[in-house]
This record gives structure tokens, C-alpha cells and sequence, in this order.
């Protein structure tokens, strides 16, 4: 799998706004300059420069989650914004399954939950209520709910999503997540080719490939859980891996969706970790909607 490197490049980009609006697209050209730019600016290289499992396995198709947002999703290395957490420097690569080489030139978008499990762009929706529920606060039928179509945002943030390109390692600066009712600890994952963007920093075209979910170990959750802000969210029990709806799917195929992580200081996770996990994409199935559609 090839991994995206901690592209300096995503920091330059223009901040994503709230709505794509009439914005020029920026030519690949473009793209590879602000990326060299980036690189001479940059203190520190990923963590991991080269594949560390060179293992060939088809990474498994699951729901993209009703939080999706794409106007929100801007190409950047730092997602984090101004959210409180451990710090999560997310290394990922990128397998083309036809090869089992590294998959040049892909975009990898991803969100996920904030320490006490709100997704930004929806953060009016309580976390500790399960979906079904809120759709019916929003007075929407479930058979009218059309995952990534039926537009719940209630409000125009952007923290803890970001998208990332490289061919090579890729880096993603976050947080580790919180969880919210009904789903286990996860970072939600989609792999793009023949993306085009805008000057704003958001998609405006692409074949989704490759769309996931990536998990944590339960031991280590349960250390970063104890931690604030992570343990003042009080209110639902954490669901566990074990009793997710949506992990077992994820481990379809022999894939290991759960994150290898290190300490940063090379002792203690709970001051940052450095995560790891590749990714085995088809890049001939090209995705028009989910698989498999459950909990978010």
C-alpha cells in the first residue's frame, strides 16, 4: 500500500469554506509546487517513510456514515483545529490491489468525532441520541434518509476533517477520538482517484475507490478514555469493538482495520501517539453508494 507522506503541501492550501461556491480549480501543476513548498518548510518527515506491512489485502467496504460532509473536508496535514485531545499523528498507505504496489497519486479523506463525540458541521446533534432518533427530531422518515444525500449539518465547522494527498507516506495531525452512542471508537476513511479541487481546498470531482473505517485497540482506548476531556463524557456507555455493528465488516476479507500505534516520546501514548494502517484499494470499483448501511 502506498502511503501518503505528511504533506506540508495540505497546510498551504486555502482553508476549505463553508459551501464550494465559484471557485477555480486548482491544476495538478499547481498542486505539486505548493507540495514542494510545503516540504522545505517542514521541521519534521512522517514517523513511517516506507511501507511497513507489505501484506496484500483488499481493505473491506463499509457505510460512510451519515456525518459525512464534504463541504467541510479540506486538503490539509492538520485537521485538529482547535479541539482538545490526545494528539493522533495518523500515518496511512495506500495498496493498488492490482499491483500490490503503492497507489500514486490518490486523495485520502477522512472525519471523525471529537473527545465527547460531536462530528463538526453537526454539532446540534447530540451525540448520546441514537440516529434513528434524531432523524425523527428532524421530522425525516427513515426510508426518506439517503446516507450522504439528505443534508442534517447544523452549522459550518470544519475541525476534525481534512483530506490528504502524496504518492508516498502520508500524515494526518488530529486527535484520538471520543465515541457517541451505538458505535465503537472510530476514523472514518475514503480513498479518491481522478480528483480535481477547488481553490477553496474542497473536492469538487473524483472516483471514491475505497470507503472504511479504521478502529483502535481496546486496551489503549481504555487509557485514553480516562483522560479529559475524554472521561467528563459521562452521559452513554462507550461500545466497545467487540460490540460494534459496523467492525465485523470491516474485518471482512482477513483486513485488519485496527490503527498499530507508538508513543511519540517512545514511553507514554497518553502525551501522542503516532498510528499506522494500510489500505488496499481496487481502483477498478468505483463506489456509488455503500454496501453496507447501518449505524453511523
Amino acid at each position: 500500500m502506498h502511503l501518503f507522506s505528511t504533506l506540508p503541501t495540505l497546510a498551504l492550501v486555502a482553508t476549505v469554506m463553508a459551501h464550494p461556491g465559484g471557485h477555480d480549480i486548482i491544476s495538478r501543476s499547481e498542486i505539486s509546487r505548493r507540495s514542494s513548498m510545503g516540504l522545505k518548510c517542514r521541521d519534521n518527515a512522517p514517523y513511517f517513510d516506507t511501507i511497513q506491512n507489505d501484506t496484500c489485502v483488499l481493505t473491506p467496504e463499509v457505510t460512510q456514515g451519515p456525518y459525512v460532509y464534504p463541504p467541510s473536508q479540506a486538503l490539509r496535514q492538520d485537521m485538529t483545529e482547535d479541539q482538545v485531545g490526545v494528539p493522533l499523528w495518523l500515518d496511512i498507505g495506500v495498496l493498488d490491489m492490482a499491483t500490490c504496489d503503492p497507489l500514486e497519486d490518490v486523495l485520502v479523506d477522512m472525519w471523525h468525532c471529537n473527545a465527547t463525540g460531536s462530528y463538526s458541521s453537526f454539532t446540534e446533534l447530540s451525540p448520546n441520541t441514537p440516529f434513528l432518533e434524531l432523524l425523527a427530531q428532524q421530522g425525516i422518515n427513515e426510508s426518506d434518509y439517503q446516507i450522504g444525500i439528505t443534508d442534517l449539518h447544523t452549522d459550518h465547522t470544519t475541525f476534525l476533517r481534512g483530506t490528504t494527498d502524496k504518492n508516498g507516506m502520508m500524515e494526518m495531525k488530529t486527535i484520538f477520538p471520543g465515541f457517541y452512542i451505538q458505535r465503537a471508537i472510530h476514523i472514518h476513511v475514503q480513498v479518491h482517484t481522478d480528483w480535481t479541487l477547488r481553490e477553496n481546498g474542497t473536492i469538487t470531482t473524483g472516483n471514491t475507490v475505497s470507503t472504511g473505517q479504521l478502529y483502535f485497540d481496546e486496551a489503549l482506548e481504555q487509557k485514553i478514555m480516562a483522560l479529559q476531556p475524554y472521561a467528563s463524557h459521562t452521559q452513554i456507555n462507550r461500545t466497545t469493538n467487540a460490540e460494534d455493528s459496523v467492525f465485523p465488516y470491516d474485518k471482512a476479507g482477513g483486513f485488519s482495520p485496527v490503527v498499530d500505534v507508538v508513543p511519540v516520546d517512545g514511553n507514554d501514548v497518553t502525551k501522542g501517539m503516532i498510528g499506522y494502517i494500510t489500505l488496499g484499494v481496487d481502483t477498478t470499483a468505483i463506489e456509488h453508494g455503500d454496501n453496507y448501511v447501518g449505524d453511523s
